[in-house]
């Protein structure tokens, strides 16, 4: 985690609700009102939604449901949690083919690089390990550290759903402050493949068969990025390298009863530079060298889902497997692996479970941690939970649920979540809130140390609570959208790095006291005509320390622009993506070892596609139009300028 020493001027950026509460008034208001006051003929909606795709642009179809809602699906205009649906056919037309690019432009997402090998993502100022990385609903990391999104495409990605706030009760620890779903394309007929080049290249394929007692389907892709020099020194390019294969299916054995399974294996190997200590400056801090990293994956569910008492309930019994194996420099690896049985039940109280207005929802989980940095430290948790959902009348949906965790090293723990939503009748405008808590256990390498550290064992874990409050406006007969979200979470025992070892001899301490953090987030979308779109988001975040020092890497503002035309009768697109970023700080680990802000930037983006014809597209993008230097953290570089040029075909 971050060290925590502030220059004093940091300690002037103290957060006001007064402040926040106007704001928020202003633009809420003002927002509406500028796009009421447009014809409604000039009305579309556009882009992603913040909690659901009311209207899409043309050639986009989104399912309105939220697939990762709790421990079943939900429409999203009854989704009382704050939450964001990425589109994967959207995001290629944009020109957006990396995970990470298109979660830069979610709402809260703060996103940092130290190289191409190692990014995090922090959600509504929480720290990068209280975000769960779902991929086809299996966690993505093992042995309960924080998994690394980079080298991830969105080549083969059908959607990707990112939840905010605390998760905990539907996905346990580790997701106390959100969750990322990303959901792989899984076709049922016909075949997609395309290939781009540029600085590097890269291939993808997706092809799948299906009859009436089943499907098969199959993903893979393979990408090679030059990279750019981490250190910013003239020197050598990072690069990375990743394959990716998966394969899913699933056999319908009755009407009401299948088997399924899904295999996710990847490898990647990236470069990066070293450290030097002492530094004097941030140019000297980052060096050149050869160092590398090799890092191997598996996904793995296998489930049984059977239909009985008429519909009535629905069950579903899977055991998941993930592995992580991660070596540097040709070194030993470091193995970690995450086991789970997990059942779920979900009961319709007045109808069939799919069609019912209240429904129950039981879970039982066993789950064991296993890292190869203390081979006699496994870890097992028991859990138990329980969700009820009720759509009521007046266009009111209530969400409730209920988790005990029975943890075999940090013993019980009990989490809740309550939502709601409030279609008003006879108006543009649906309420939606949430409450709720969660937890994080410490890591292993915070127990045990490693790389020349000290762990501490006597850490307890940290404990969010949370709230949000949020009106979103559909426009011109549901043709725009307009939401606005207010938030506010506290966190208890925060788990805080050390670089100096402490008093006890340990690099790592829980903060004594409250870490608070509190925003806006604000989204929308409008279409000037039905062949341009427009979409913007803007998140205002203050994040705290319990001392009331400003937390590091995580923004103050973010601001991101997107707009999409479409040109001739559809055959052709134009995309820009614009990424705002200001007040953000960090460690500077080099000098006087301060926190200190980092320069704002703003990051330009375009892409675009002409269809050959009916089944191959020809596409090109650039990143980074104005080869803007920047750094999302003190001392490593980001990309210049680079461009791409692809071909996509489908059969």
């Amino acid at each position: 985690m971050d060290s925590r020493t502030l220059t004093p001027a940091a300690h002037d950026v103290r957060f006001r609700l007064t402040r926040l509460a106007r704001t928020a008034l202003m633009i809420g208001v003002a927002l509406p009102a500028a796009a009421l006051a447009q014809d409604a003929g000039q009305i579309a909606a556009s882009t992603q939604s913040d909690v659901a795709q009311v209207a899409p642009a043309p050639g986009i179809t989104l399912d309105p449901i939220v697939i990762s809602a709790g421990f079943s699906p939900l429409e999203a205009l009854s989704y009382g949690r704050a939450s964001t649906t990425l589109d994967g056919e959207d995001l290629r037309e944009r020109g957006i083919l990396s995970v990470v690019d298109a979660l830069r432009t979610v709402p809260s997402l703060a996103i940092t690089t130290s190289g191409p090998g190692f990014t995090e993502i922090r959600t509504r100022g929480a720290e990068a390990n209280n975000t769960m990385i779902l991929i086809d609903g299996i966690e993505a990391s093992a042995g309960d550290g924080q998994y690394i999104l980079t080298g991830l495409d969105t080549a083969n990605v059908e959607r990707i759903e990112v939840l905010r706030g605390p998760q905990s009760v539907f996905y346990g620890a580790s997701a106390a402050a959100g969750v990322i779903n990303i959901i792989t394309e899984r076709r049922e007929q016909g075949t997609r493949a395309g290939f781009e080049v540029g600085n590097g290249a890269a291939s993808w394929l997706s092809t799948g068969i299906s009859g009436e007692r089943g499907r098969l389907s199959f993903s893979g892709s393979a990408r090679h990025d030059r990279g750019y020099d981490v250190s910013g020194d003239g020197g050598e390019e990072d690069s990375i390298r990743r394959n990716t294969a998966t394969l899913s299916g699933d056999l319908n054995l009755t009407p009401d009863a299948r088997l399924g399974f899904s295999v996710r294996r990847a490898d990647e190997h990236f470069n990066y530079d070293a450290n030097a200590f002492p530094a004097a400056n941030a140019a000297e801090y980052v060096v050149d060298s050869d160092d590398y990293s090799d890092r191997d994956e598996l996904g793995a569910e296998i489930f049984a889902e059977a239909t009985t008492f008429d519909g009535r309930v629905v069950s579903r019994l899977s055991w998941q497997e993930t592995r992580l194996d991660l070596s540097q420099n040709g070194g030993d690896e470091t193995r970690a692996k995450t086991r789970a049985l997990r059942w779920r039940a979900v009961v319709g109280i007045d109808g069939t479970a799919a069609d019912a207005t209240q429904t129950l929802a039981f879970a039982l989980d066993r789950r064991k941690d296993e890292n190869s940095l203390s081979s006699d430290n496994e870890r097992r948790n028991t859990s138990a939970a329980i969700e009820y959902r009720a759509a009521l009348a007046n266009g009111v949906d209530m969400q409730f649920g209920l988790r005990h965790d029975d943890n075999d090293v940090f013993g019980s723990k009990t989490s809740y979540a309550l939502a709601g939503s409030w279609r008003v009748e006879g108006t543009p405008w649906r309420l939606h809130a949430s409450a709720g808590t969660g937890t994080v256990n410490p890591d292993y390498f915070e127990l045990l140390g490693g790389f020349g550290y000290v762990g501490n064992p006597d850490l307890e874990p940290e404990e969010n609570r949370s709230f949000d409050l949020g009106a979103e406006a559909t426009l011109a007969g549901g043709r725009g959208r307009i939401d606005l979200t207010y938030f506010n979470e506290r966190l208890e025992n925060e788990i805080t790095f050390s670089g100096a070892p402490l008093a006890d001899g340990t690099n790592f301490f829980n903060e004594r006291g409250t870490s608070d953090r509190e925003g806006v987030e604000i989204a929308g979308s409008y279409d000037v005509t039905d062949a341009v779109s427009l979409g913007a988001n803007y998140t205002y975040l203050e994040a705290f320390n319990a001392d009331g020092t400003v937390e590091q890497r995580r923004p103050q503002h973010k601001l991101a622009l997107n707009a999409t035309a479409r040109l001739l009768d559809g055959r052709a697109t134009l995309s820009g993506n614009v990424l705002h970023v200001r007040d953000t700080y960090d460690q500077t680990f080099f000098g006087t070892g301060y926190v200190s802000e980092l320069p704002d930037y703003t990051v330009v983006n375009v892409a675009g596609s002409y269809d050959l014809n009916d089944r191959a597209r020809i596409t090109a993008r650039v990143e980074n139009l104005f080869d803007r230097e920047y750094a999302t953290t003190w001392g490593y570089a980001n990309q210049d300028r680079t461009g791409w040029i692809g071909l996509e075909s489908r059969w």
